[in-house]
């Protein structure tokens, strides 16, 4: 059995907790109070409900420690080296329509020296019982609490065949610019691989990918906490993780993951002008 770090464990109660909300409200979808935040873009009263309860478990375990949350932006901490990046519901539009695959996503991000660097993430589904998590340097895991919550390491795809590989995407939705050059990628890739999917949870894409579930996953746009988790949890379990548009991942939101044999054709695929 794995010893977590005091920071994981913490951060795992954290998701564990929020996530009993979010099922009750699962449960009861058709219920739920539904605001307008943008374009497609929904916020419901489970998405802040669970939102503050990771942030009341995570600040009281580290008082000083800022955030960087989907709901209420950012919340500075006396301690400016270390903040958690938080999406409490990562595939808001699922969970309103009663599919199950939605994801709470947290990370801590430490800044010592003027270069943030990614220390610990998770990506927890409530639905299916399954915790992805890394801290750097250590590798990747995943928790499985339907096979009694048995921790495994996490391996990076051996598939190096195009043609035989499958791949994750995500489609732009309505008030996002991006479809027509989504069309050309997808044509490039499914025209020559075993295929593509969309599932809608960026996180659970990355950490899918670590999992070995996709061989690669590429999207462009996304914020900063759909993707910190999993892009620590992708690394960790040795994928190539880098930004489809230059520069720092973390700061352009346009992703590309897969391993060492895929990603010369894959970039090729989806990095074009």
């Amino acid at each position: 059995m794995q010893t977590y770090s005091p920071i994981m464990t913490v951060m795992q109660k954290a998701a564990r907790k929020a996530s009993r909300g979010l099922l009750r409200d699962f449960g009861e979808v058709e219920n739920l109070q539904v605001s307008r935040k943008g374009p497609a873009d929904f916020v419901s009263k489970a998405d802040q409900k669970a939102e503050e309860v990771i942030y009341d478990v995570l600040a009281e375990a580290r008082p000083g420690y800022g955030f960087l949350m989907e709901e209420s932006g950012v919340r500075e901490g006396t301690d400016k080296t270390h903040r958690f990046i938080v999406d409490p519901l990562d595939g808001t539009t699922n969970f309103l329509h009663g599919i199950p695959h939605f994801a709470i996503s947290i990370a801590l991000e430490r800044n010592l020296e003027g270069t943030p660097e990614l220390v610990a993430g998770l990506v927890y589904n409530p639905v299916t019982d399954e915790m992805f998590f890394a801290e750097a340097g250590k590798g990747a895991f995943l928790n499985d609490g339907r096979l009694g919550g048995a921790d495994r390491r996490l391996r990076p795809t051996r598939r190096d065949l195009f043609d035989s590989s499958l791949f994750a995407t995500g489609i732009p939705f309505l008030g996002r610019p991006g479809h027509a050059r989504l069309l050309k990628e997808l044509h490039r890739v499914m025209g020559a691989s075993a295929g593509v999917r969309r599932l809608g949870a960026a996180s659970l894409d990355l950490a899918w990918t670590a999992a070995g579930r996709y061989d690669g996953f590429w999207e462009r746009g996304l914020a900063v906490w759909d993707i910190a988790a999993g892009v620590l949890i992708a690394r960790e379990a040795d994928m190539l993780v880098e930004s489809l548009s230059g520069g720092d991942v973390m700061e352009t939101g346009d992703i590309i993951c897969t391993n060492e044999a895929l990603m010369p054709r894959l970039k090729e695929s989806v990095a074009f002008d």
